[in-house]
């Protein structure tokens, strides 16, 4: 009758917990990896939206005051549209999110808005800085990605 030995079971165990060690920063990488997609795919998203708001407000679908730039006064406007001035449409409702999506490196804690870093119009590109409008967006992590590039300059 064939059996292991003591011997045998632990050297078994001793490869299988080396196989175990040599895999794990493998699936970490791959959790980056996927969170890093999901990060370009919600900037693509919101920036998008960010272009069609002001896209409605320069054809006059929007209405916008004296004094302001045409782009959204926050994200979560996107989220919760606007009234069309179109004669055609008028009153009816334009949406441009269904829902603000959440920065993947961002603080879990804090609302979607909020794990954001925004941009007004006014504002310079080496200096980013919020104002009354939502220009451009980036991620709101001091992280650094896989390729070496900081999160925050997507």
């Amino acid at each position: 009758m064939p059996g292991f030995t003591l011997i045998e079971l632990l050297v078994s165990m001793a490869v299988l917990g080396i196989l175990a060690a040599a895999i794990m920063p493998l699936g970490e990488t791959l959790v980056i990896a996927q969170k890093e997609r999901e990060l370009r795919k919600a900037l693509w998203e919101i920036r998008v939206a960010i272009d069609e708001y002001k896209k409605a407000t320069d054809r006059g679908a929007v209405k916008v005051g004296n004094g302001e730039s045409g782009y959204p006064p926050s994200l979560q406007t996107l989220a919760e549209g606007r009234p069309s001035e179109t004669p055609r449409f008028p009153g009816e409702m334009l949406y441009f999110l269904r829902q603000i999506p959440r920065d993947p490196f961002g603080d879990p804690n804090l609302p979607a808005e909020a794990t954001w870093l925004m941009r007004s119009y006014a504002s310079p590109p080496e200096r980013p800085e919020p104002g009354i409008d939502v220009y451009d967006i980036r991620s709101g992590s001091k992280a650094v990605s896989l390729d070496g590039s900081a999160y925050s300059t997507w």
